[in-house]
């Protein structure tokens, strides 16, 4: 495949990708399809995800990214996002940015069609999701990621 042939997804080809299925491990609730079109065509430093939220289900957990920053872009469908402590009904046209170690949020859908979305935000090599209302972390360092007790935590400077 030609780098020309790398960097142009057409319609009809994201259409025929298959679908990733992701549960989040610490939401039962959770059921998110994903397709990557930054993969698809080889970016490194930022994800772009088309997700899919089936009726009654949720995207991740309410989390918030110290070091990332994430964006939504409804395409069709509503959901309910949850930002910080209010929720808003959204659909097709609204947009979510959330800059690193911003207010936590979270996106589900309780209506009865598919919530449509792209997704995307940055890709670095280390991060920190907080999970605020578990008192818990995941800490990622490249392909591996590490789930924390926040209690677990201590200030290496100060021990």
């Amino acid at each position: 495949m030609t780098e020309e042939d790398r960097s142009l997804l057409k319609a009809e080809t994201i259409e025929n990708t298959p679908e990733f299925a992701f549960h989040h491990p610490l939401n039962p609730n959770s059921e998110i399809h994903l397709r990557s079109l930054s993969r698809a065509t080889n970016l490194q430093r930022v994800g772009v995800s088309l997700s899919r939220v089936p009726p009654g289900k949720e995207s991740f957990i309410y989390h918030t990214h110290r070091h990332e920053e994430e964006w939504i872009y409804i395409l069709s469908g509503r959901g309910i996002a949850e930002i910080g402590d209010r929720e808003f009904e959204v659909g097709p046209g609204d947009f979510m940015g959330f800059v690193a170690n911003s207010l936590p949020h979270h996106l589900r859908n309780p209506f009865e069609e598919d919530l449509k979305y792209l997704m995307g935000g940055e890709n670095l090599r280390c991060e920190i999701g907080v999970f605020p209302r578990l008192g818990k972390r995941v800490i990622r360092d490249g392909d591996a990621a590490y789930l924390v007790d926040d209690a677990d935590f201590h200030d290496f400077f100060k021990e």
